[in-house]
């Protein structure tokens, strides 16, 4: 996979639709990009990832948003564009990166604890008070926010 920095202003359909699949809030996705540095990884010319990074503070910095589209997930992509991520954070002085996701997210809590992230807090009701719409996952309500971490200088 290659991989490129794009500005939020050339975010075209198919990489919104990436960043869909790991939010479904295309408004909270717009709140965040602009202040965001966005990777895009692409697989034969064809944009296949996306993440987006946030500085919280010197220190400290947050992976907003990793996708993977469906027919590439399962084979790598995923582990080497959050590697990449993790590399601009270190480049940047980042010392910790933090994740959230939804308590019905099995398959995203997995993978980030393989990566060596952990489990910090849980942020109550986070996605019923935030989001719309109702969201249901491996036929979980999703509630609840898992926020994980992971202390780049031990890397």
């Amino acid at each position: 996979m290659k991989f490129k920095q794009v500005d939020s202003a050339d975010i075209d359909e198919r990489i919104m639709n990436l960043l869909l699949y790991a939010d479904p809030s295309k408004d909270m996705i717009k709140n965040y990009l602009p202040k965001g540095i966005c990777i895009v990884g692409k697989y034969r010319r064809k944009p296949i990832g996306v993440a987006v990074l946030l500085k919280v503070s010197s220190a400290v910095w947050e992976l907003k948003n990793i996708a993977i589209a469906k027919d590439y997930q399962g084979k790598g992509h995923g582990k080497e564009l959050l590697q990449k991520t993790l590399e601009e954070a270190k480049g940047r002085n980042a010392e910790s990166i933090e994740v959230g996701t939804g308590n019905s997210s099995i398959d995203q809590l997995a993978f980030y604890q393989k990566q060596g992230f952990r489990i910090s807090e849980v942020i109550p009701d986070f996605f019923t008070d935030h989001y719309e719409e109702e969201i249901i996952e491996n036929g979980i309500v999703c509630r609840d926010m898992i926020r994980l971490y992971m202390d780049l200088l031990s890397e």
